[in-house]
């Protein structure tokens, strides 16, 4: 119904207000027992097999939320009774931003994807973390930091903005993710540079610290694999917990979407069908270069338990979707589940894990 119905209707609108209006319905639905049963029984599905426990965290199944949808920390009631198994909300800064100018997403409907440059967008740290506390969750929570759009916040100042967001988001947040790579600031400079990132990690003390939870590391698209290896081997000496293999590519190369269409979009991140590939490849580099002990979150053009059985393949151990709910909706948990157990059971094998080795 989602496809043939609903989708072709809110296609029939922008972006922007779409996502807007999902976001307050689905707050609403957060807040409300009767809707939050009501998705438990028509989209939640479970399975033994799909169980994990990675850096002593439960995962229910694979299958989380990606940052970027829900910004502001209103969501993950409902993101949990959709039957997702973890869910990462953010990107949050120290500082609260408005983001960039609207129109600010863009749909590809060709490529099955979407350009956006949101601006990093949200309520600010202080805020989010307030209202995180107060949840209640049946599955991990995540909280992605970045530093706060404003293009005069450099050099240390960048990196206490960092250390504030980092100091609060370990109060509420079962994992942390280090966004080094949003390319959606007005600066256009990322946290990749290897001295940078070397400095971000040692003012957070990722090494140093018990008390933090573990602490992932966010990759863009876009890297060439010298400097992936090169990053990597800079996280090894923080003691990062693990990997999200990718954020969003700035690049427009082998879409279907006319030249004149993208000119007339402009810069942002591109995400979804487009960037598929290329995540599988970052992916399995990852798992090479760190052989196979560091965990992965895959994430980029999952529209399918086909595309997430071949993440799980290339060496993920966590998938999460975005995009891929904007084009197939939120049934997409379900059938991904469903399908990953059907794989399982058609190959022989017991547990999700094995996966890799079919």
């Amino acid at each position: 119904m989602y496809k043939s119905i609903i989708r072709p209707f809110l296609f029939r609108f922008k972006s922007d207000h779409v996502h807007e209006s999902t976001i307050k319905w689905a707050s609403r639905a957060s807040g409300s027992n009767a809707l939050s049963k009501a998705a438990h029984l028509f989209y939640d599905y479970q399975s033994p097999a799909l169980k994990q426990k990675i850096l002593g965290l439960e995962f229910r199944n694979p299958v989380g939320l990606a940052a970027g949808f829900d910004k502001n920390g209103t969501l993950p009631p409902i993101i949990d009774a959709l039957g997702f198994g973890f869910v990462e909300v953010g990107s949050i800064t120290a500082e609260a931003s408005t983001g960039n100018p609207k129109p600010r997403s863009f749909r590809l409907v060709r490529d099955q994807s979407i350009i956006n440059r949101m601006g990093l967008n949200n309520d600010g740290a202080a805020t989010i973390c307030k209202r995180l506390k107060k949840l209640n969750l049946s599955i991990p929570l995540g909280v992605n930091i970045a530093k706060t759009h404003n293009p005069e916040i450099t050099g240390e100042t960048a990196l206490d903005d960092y250390l504030q967001s980092f100091t609060l988001a370990k109060e509420v947040a079962d994992y942390i993710t280090l966004n080094i790579s949003c390319p959606n600031t007005r600066e256009g400079k990322t946290f990749e540079d290897p001295e940078t990132l070397s400095a971000l990690l040692e003012k957070l003390q990722i090494k140093n610290d018990s008390t933090n939870p573990p602490v992932f590391v966010k990759f863009s698209v876009d890297l060439e694999d010298e400097q992936l290896l090169e990053l990597i081997d800079i996280t090894r000496k923080f003691s990062v917990s693990g990997y999200v293999a990718v954020n969003t590519s700035s690049k427009r190369e082998g879409l279907q979407t006319s030249s004149k269409k993208l000119e007339s979009i402009g810069a942002g991140g591109l995400s979804g069908r487009a960037i598929r590939n290329r995540s599988n490849d970052v992916i399995r580099l990852i798992s090479k270069a760190s052989r196979g002990e560091k965990p992965i979150i895959g994430v980029g053009g999952i529209f399918s338990a086909e595309d997430a059985i071949e993440k799980l393949k290339a060496g993920a151990d966590l998938l999460q979707i975005y995009t891929g709910l904007v084009y197939e909706g939120p049934s997409l948990v379900k059938k991904i589940n469903k399908g990953i157990v059907d794989y399982i059971h058609k190959n022989n094998i017991e547990h999700i894990w094995q996966i890799r080795k079919v």
